[in-house]
């Protein structure tokens, strides 16, 4: 096992307490795992906060700060949060207008947020719920009812952060959140297999010159097994895909991202072939984002996400956000 790691055990603490020492804008609970905006709780806004299992950074606490989220709770590797991270987590960032949990499609977070919500009213603070289910490689996965929840999160987050840092109501901001997601799709393609920390081997069997089209992000299985393609007939394969299911109408936002172990150079390679298929099918792309978002520990490969946006969601879009891994307009 070649990790840049002490024990597994200590993998998360480990992280947080490094997250604390890069960006003292956070403030970071590492014993309890909750990260907050350090200006928590804000007057009047709404609050957002989101987690899920570790293995997946940036995604949750790398978007933490002013535009986006308010807090964030980080579960052990590929394992949802606990309730009490999530209503500790609320408590701290409520300012009396409510809180908004961004949940991703997987049984134990939808389970565990929902129990976290019925302790918050508990406790006198206003839920509201959307969860995020863009995937649209397979209906059920080993970890999910319904489509899993992936690069999506990134765009629900960031609009429906401006929205509440605008001061909109939590009613407004959930509406905008389900916009985002309902107006969302994406496909995701394995090059090589996730290893965890605590198997310390990878977690399935991708044979050498194969890839796995539809891989979800904890490694689920996709739709099928090809021998290896090209980056420009992977993006024919992965976007239409998406734009079978999404079928857009307008400009859409485009998230090219990586798993993890994907190099920019390559990234921006397969971004050369998403926008070719995009143009050839018809469809304007507004913005652009390339990176690794939305990641899955050391897994090669990467993701196509598309939000079809109207004049509204893009101007949130492009709202100033100031967080560790997204920063622009301020």
């Amino acid at each position: 096992m070649r990790m840049l790691i002490n024990v597994p055990e200590t993998v998360v603490a480990d992280a947080l307490r490094g997250i604390a020492a890069a960006h003292p804008d956070l403030t970071v609970d590492v014993e309890n795992r909750v990260v907050v905006r350090r200006d928590a709780p804000v007057a009047g806004k709404v609050a957002l906060v989101s987690g899920g299992g570790s293995g997946h950074e940036p995604l949750h606490a790398g978007f933490v700060g002013p535009g986006m989220l308010s807090a964030a709770c980080p579960g052990e590797v590929f394992t949802s949060p606990v309730p009490d991270q999530m209503v500790r987590a609320a408590a701290a960032v409520d300012s009396g207008a409510g809180v908004l949990f961004v949940v991703k499609n997987y049984t134990g977070d939808v389970l565990n947020f929902e129990m976290a919500a019925e302790l918050a009213d508990d406790e006198g603070i206003q839920v509201a719920q959307v969860v995020v289910d863009d995937d649209v490689a397979v209906s059920d996965s080993t970890f999910t009812a319904g489509r899993r929840g992936t690069g999506a999160t990134l765009f629900v987050e960031k609009i429906a952060g401006a929205a509440a840092d605008e001061g909109a109501p939590l009613e407004r901001v959930a509406a905008v959140a389900r916009q985002v997601n309902g107006s969302s799709r994406s496909f995701g393609v394995a090059l090589s297999s996730v290893t965890t920390p605590a198997k310390g081997s990878p977690t399935f069997d991708l044979p050498s010159g194969e890839l796995e089209l539809g891989i979800g992000i904890h490694g689920e299985p996709g739709r099928e097994r090809r021998p290896m393609m090209t980056s420009g007939e992977i993006a024919d394969f992965a976007v239409d895909a998406v734009l079978e299911d999404l079928r857009p109408t307008g400009p859409v936002l485009a998230l090219v991202n990586g798993m993890g172990a994907t190099p920019l150079l390559e990234l921006y390679g397969f971004n050369a072939e998403v926008h070719r298929v995009l143009s050839e099918r018809g469809v304007t792309v507004a913005r652009t984002l390339v990176g690794n978002y939305v990641t899955s520990l050391d897994m090669a490969g990467c993701s196509v996400t598309l939000c079809q946006v109207d004049e509204e969601l893009l101007r949130l879009w492009d709202a100033p956000v100031e967080t560790a891994a997204l920063r622009w307009g301020r």
